[in-house]
C-alpha cells in the first residue's frame, strides 16, 4: 500500500437490517460488485430475513457504499454506523477480525442466538421497543419515572440487561447507581438463550432495559423475552447500541470503561475511557487485548498484562477457573502485586494430557480414522506424522461409534473359491479387531465382533459413495467425546473421516459451545451430505492433503479431494497434493507445509 493510498481517511462501517430478501442470489451479487470495486474488507453475513455488515475502507469508498445501498428500497430506515479510525497496523488482529479479506456468506442467523435448535425462533416483529441514546441516558438519569409508554412506577422494576459477551463486559459496561445490572457473563451469544431460560424469574414484571454493542442482538435477544408472555411484556433496547450512545455522549454518559468492537480497532473509549477491567494474572489495572492472549481450555479472550504476559504461557478464564475447568493460570511474574497458583502446587507436576497444559502448550489435535479402521490402527499409520509434529501438536485418537462386521475374504486357489468349510472359516475371533465408521449406509445394521460376513465379490473402490447414513449419532458421539477429552483445537479427518470432519465444519456455527475448534486437516477426503451447502461457504481453516490426479491413491479419487476442497472458503484452505497413496505424507516438502499451515494456530 502506497503512502499516498494510507494518507486517505479510513474508516469501519457497521449496519444489519432485518428484512424479508426476495432473492439471496441477486443480493450476494450486489454486494460482490459493490465491496470488490470500492476495495472493502471485511464481513457480510446475508439471510433470507436479512443483512448484517461490517466492513472497512477508505471513508470516501463507504460513503459511497451507503449511498448505493440506500437506493435499494430493502434497506429503508437502516442505521449505518461509520467511524474514522486509522488503518490496520496489527496483522494479526485485523486477520483474526477479518479485515484482510472481503468473506461474503449465506447463513441462516444473522447472529447465532441458540446452540441449538429451538422449537420456535424469535419473531424479530416483537422485539422491544427501540430507545434513542437520548431517551435511554435520560430514563438511566431518572431511573424510576416513568415511560411515556407503558413503563415502570418505579426503580424497583426497572432492570438493565447486558446482552454482549464476558469478555467485552469485563472492559466497559452500564452503570448507574441503585439501578439493578445484570451480566450474564457468557462466553458467546449463542449461550444467551439458556441464561434467558435460567433467570426468567429475575427478569419477569421487571421493565427491562437491554443493549449490546451495535443493536443486533438485542433484536432476537428482546424478541425472546417478549415471547415468554404474561410479565416480559416491557422490554426496550438501546437503538445503535453502545457506538451511537458514545457518540451522544462523548464523555461516556453512564457508560463506563471501553466499547468492545469486532474490528482492528479493538476497543472504543469515550473522552473520559477510565480502565475498569484488571490483568488476570496480578489484578492491575488493564483493558488492552491487541496481544490476543486466550484462555488455552475454552479459547475466551483474557487480559493479560505486559508485565505477567510471557511467550508461551497458558492461562485459564474465569470461567473456566470457576467451573473447575483446570482452574489455573501461569504464575505471575516477580513484577506483579500477587500469584495465582496455590504455593504447593507447581505447574511442572501438572498433567498436560487433557487440557493442553504446560509450559509451552501443544495443539490439540482430534484425530478421525477411515472407514474400516478404529483408533489404534490409524495411531499406526500416522505414528511418522505423529512424531515428526511432537514438538507443535498432540494427536488424540478416537473410535469411530458405528461397529461394523468382519468381512472375510476367503482364499483363491486355481480361480475358485470352492473350498472345504473347514478352509472357508474366518481366522480366529481373539485375532481380530473391532472395527468402525462414521458413516454407514442408509440401511446399515450394527454388528458385532461375533458376527462375520463373507465378501460378495472383489473390493468395490466406489463403496465410500453409499455411506451416506449415520451422521447425527456420530455428531453425538462427538460432542460426547469433546466433553470427556476435550478441548481441541482442531479436527484431522482421513478418507471417510476427512468426510466426516467436512461435515462438522459445515455445521460448525451451530456447534459452537459444544465443539469449538479452530481448523480442519482433510486428508484423501471426499464429499458427502454437503448439497445444501455451496462452492466456499464452509467458513473454517482448511488444509487439504490429497494425492494428485495421477498419484497412486487407487481408493479416493483426485477430483472428489478437489472437490471437497472447493466447499472451503478460498480465502482460509491450503491444497497440499503429493505423488504417493492412499496415505498422509510425511516426507520433505509435504511435513514442511504441514508444519507451516499449524504454525499459524500456535
Amino acid at each position: 500500500m502506497s503512502d499516498l493510498e494510507r494518507a486517505e481517511p479510513y474508516g469501519v462501517l457497521l449496519y444489519y437490517k432485518y428484512a424479508s430478501v426476495p432473492d439471496l442470489d441477486e443480493l450476494v451479487s450486489f454486494y460482490e460488485r459493490s465491496c470488490n470495486s470500492l476495495g472493502l474488507l471485511g464481513r457480510v453475513r446475508l439471510a433470507a430475513h436479512g443483512v448484517n455488515v461490517t466492513v472497512g475502507g477508505k471513508l470516501s469508498a463507504l460513503e459511497e457504499h451507503i449511498d448505493v445501498v440506500k437506493s435499494n428500497a430493502l434497506f429503508e430506515g437502516t442505521d449505518f454506523k461509520l467511524a474514522s479510525c486509522d488503518q490496520p497496523l496489527n496483522d494479526k488482529v485485523a486477520k483474526e477480525c477479518g479485515f484482510t479479506s472481503l468473506s461474503i456468506r449465506v447463513v441462516e442467523e444473522l447472529v447465532t442466538f441458540s446452540s441449538h435448535p429451538l422449537v420456535r425462533s424469535p419473531d424479530i416483529s416483537f422485539a422491544g421497543r427501540h430507545l434513542s441514546a437520548l431517551e435511554f441516558h435520560s430514563v438511566l438519569q431518572s431511573a424510576g419515572k416513568l415511560l411515556d409508554e407503558g413503563s415502570p412506577t418505579s426503580s424497583e422494576r426497572l432492570v438493565l440487561l447486558d446482552a454482549r459477551n464476558l469478555y467485552e463486559t469485563r472492559i466497559g459496561k452500564f452503570h448507574t447507581p441503585g439501578l439493578e445490572t445484570l451480566d450474564p457473563q457468557i462466553r458467546q451469544y449463542s449461550d444467551l438463550h439458556d441464561w434467558i431460560d435460567d433467570n426468567s424469574e429475575r427478569l419477569q414484571g421487571k421493565c427491562i432495559l437491554m443493549y449490546c454493542t451495535g443493536g443486533i442482538r438485542c433484536e432476537m435477544a428482546s424478541a425472546y423475552i417478549k415471547g415468554k408472555g404474561s410479565g416480559f411484556e416491557n422490554v426496550y433496547q438501546l437503538y445503535g447500541g453502545i457506538q451511537r450512545y458514545l457518540e451522544q455522549f462523548p464523555d461516556g454518559g453512564f457508560f463506563k470503561g471501553k466499547n468492545f468492537v469486532f474490528d482492528h480497532r479493538i476497543s472504543v473509549g469515550s473522552s473520559n475511557a477510565n480502565v475498569i477491567s484488571t490483568c488476570l494474572l496480578c489484578s492491575c489495572p488493564f483493558d488492552d487485548y491487541s496481544t490476543r492472549c486466550r484462555c488455552a481450555s475454552c479459547r475466551m479472550l483474557v487480559l493479560v498484562c505486559d508485565s505477567c504476559r510471557v511467550e508461551g504461557s497458558i492461562y485459564t478464564c474465569e470461567l473456566c477457573q470457576k467451573h473447575s475447568k483446570c482452574g489455573l493460570s501461569t504464575p505471575a511474574t516477580e513484577n506483579c502485586k500477587s500469584e495465582v497458583l496455590p504455593r504447593e502446587i507447581k505447574l511442572s507436576t501438572l498433567s498436560s494430557e487433557r487440557q493442553g497444559f504446560g509450559a509451552s502448550r501443544k495443539l490439540r489435535i482430534l484425530c478421525l480414522h477411515g472407514f474400516r479402521q478404529n483408533a489404534s490402527s490409524f495411531k499406526g499409520r500416522t505414528a511418522s506424522l505423529a512424531k515428526k509434529l511432537r514438538n507443535i501438536a498432540e494427536l488424540v485418537f478416537v473410535d469411530a461409534p458405528h461397529e461394523l462386521c468382519f468381512i472375510f475374504q476367503p482364499p483363491v486357489i486355481d480361480g475358485h473359491s470352492e473350498l472345504s468349510t473347514e478352509h472357508r472359516g474366518p481366522p480366529p475371533k481373539e485375532k481380530c479387531k473391532k472395527k468402525f465408521a462414521w458413516l454407514v449406509p442408509p440401511d446399515f445394521t450394527a454388528g458385532s465382533e461375533a458376527d462375520w460376513k463373507e465378501a460378495d465379490g472383489p473390493f468395490d473402490p466406489l463403496q465410500y459413495q453409499q455411506q451416506t447414513g449415520g451422521f447425527d449419532s456420530s455428531l453425538a458421539y462427538l460432542k460426547s467425546m469433546y466433553l470427556q477429552e476435550g478441548p481441541f483445537d482442531g479436527i484431522l479427518g482421513f478418507s471417510q473421516g476427512a468426510a466426516m470432519a467436512a461435515l462438522v465444519c459445515a455445521h460448525k456455527d451451530k456447534l459452537k459451545g459444544e465443539m469449538n475448534f479452530r481448523f480442519a486437516i482433510l486428508c484423501s477426503g471426499f464429499t458427502l451430505n454437503l448439497a445444501e451447502f455451496e462452492h466456499g461457504s464452509i467458513n473454517c481453516p482448511s488444509l487439504h492433503i490429497f494425492g494428485r490426479d495421477h498419484g497412486r491413491d487407487r481408493q479416493i479419487p483426485n477430483k472428489a479431494s478437489a472437490d471437497l476442497s472447493e466447499y472451503f472458503e478460498n480465502g482460509s484452505r491450503v491444497v497440499i497434493q503429493h505423488d504417493s497413496g492412499h496415505i498422509i505424507p510425511t516426507r520433505s516438502p509435504y511435513i514442511d507445509e504441514i508444519k507451516n499451515f499449524l504454525q499459524q494456530f500456535l
